[in-house]
């Protein structure tokens, strides 16, 4: 869309800082001081006065991988930020005013995917017990599950799904934007690229001629790193730019954190494959499979029908296939009677932060006083 120039009240980006105990030992060493921003809309001012003022619900925005919340509301050309887009939504009367929170969950591998890790961080319990109850003590939200919802894409709607199925006394509704989901399509195929990547960083350098395989994958066993995950972490923190082949391999990298983490293994995680021949560590990809989506709805059915909405949506031509899972998921949700709305676009899984005018107004008509 061209940038608009409204001509109604956006409302007020507040951004403050919070001070969390719960990051204060992540094992990457990242900020725990970090800066939020939080949306009021214009119906937030009105009426204020004597220590009243009407109450809002609260949406909280779970941004994709190497995101982070002001991402979602620094200035954008020829496009709508997050505030000016709910804006434009409750001025034309598509939504009512709700209060919407930017948490920066970024981390040194470039994101998190919203659970706990011992290798990463607490990130589901930095949400759920430090920033939800920080934000109702700050602002005047609905201070209910009933009113508050999350929603994200990426690994932002895998962290809204996921939060819907373990959390479902925090959050009421939650909206999933081509989120993560049905692995063995998703992350398999990023592999060997990943594997290619760590390869320059191998102890040796490799050479042409006979070379015996055994003595090459000494330390590779068990889904341990030999030493070139850590060199590969090592060089990416000291460049000034990544490849895109390096970005994809770090995410990969932050996945294997994510759901793999191991406090006795090396960098405090174990991956899936074995990184000089490739072939795949069963044991250690069950560990991944057991944090998919699609294996998760039978398990959690009970938490996920209790929530008052369920968006989920997802371009056909996602390129990284992940409309795929997002069939799967709502296959599944059918399957164990989860109502919910399953919606498919003519998109990748790029540049589709304009499905908001979908999942917005939904999850404040799930959430509305």
């Amino acid at each position: 869309m061209v940038k608009k120039r409204p001509n109604w009240s956006s409302g007020r980006v507040v951004t403050l800082e919070h001070t969390s105990e719960i990051l204060k030992e992540n094992p990457l060493r990242d900020p725990y001081v970090r800066s939020l921003d939080v949306w009021l809309p214009p119906q937030y001012d009105q009426g204020v006065g004597q220590g009243r003022g009407k109450r809002f619900p609260v949406l909280f925005d779970l941004v994709g991988y190497t995101g982070s919340g002001k991402s979602h509301t620094n200035w954008r050309n020829f496009d709508e930020n997050l505030p000016e887009r709910a804006a434009r939504l409750v001025h034309e009367k598509q939504m009512g005013p709700c209060v919407l929170v930017f948490p920066d969950c970024f981390t040194a591998l470039g994101g998190n995917q919203y659970i706990n890790s011992s290798a990463l961080g607490r990130y589901a319990d930095y949400l759920t017990k430090e920033l939800v109850p920080f934000v109702d003590r700050e602002f005047r939200t609905l201070a209910s599950r009933d009113h508050r919802g999350c929603f994200g894409k990426s690994s932002g709607g895998y962290g809204a799904i996921l939060h819907g199925m373990k959390y479902p006394r925090c959050w009421g509704a939650i909206a999933n934007h081509s989120g993560d989901a049905y692995f063995d399509f998703l992350y398999r195929c990023d592999w060997p690229n990943t594997l290619n990547v760590l390869a320059t960083h191998r102890r040796r350098e490799r050479k042409s001629g006979l070379i015996s395989v055994a003595r090459e994958e000494e330390g590779c066993g068990e889904g341990f790193d030999d030493g070139r995950i850590r060199r590969f972490l090592k060089n990416i923190w000291e460049k000034e730019k990544l490849t895109s082949a390096e970005v994809h391999a770090l995410m990969m990298v932050a996945m294997a954190a994510s759901y793999d983490p191991d406090p006795n293994a090396p960098n405090g995680f174990r991956i899936p494959f074995n990184l000089e021949t490739g072939e795949i560590i069963h044991t250690r990809w069950r560990e991944w499979l057991k944090h998919d989506p699609i294996n998760l709805v039978a398990r959690h059915s009970k938490n996920l029908n209790t929530l008052h909405g369920i968006f989920i949506d997802c371009g056909w031509m996602d390129q990284y296939q992940i409309h795929y899972g997002a069939r799967i998921l709502s296959k599944r949700l059918i399957q164990s009677g989860i109502e919910h709305r399953y919606e498919e676009f003519a998109d990748t899984h790029s540049g589709i932060d304009y499905r908001m005018d979908k999942s917005l107004p939904f999850l404040y008509r799930a959430l509305k006083p």
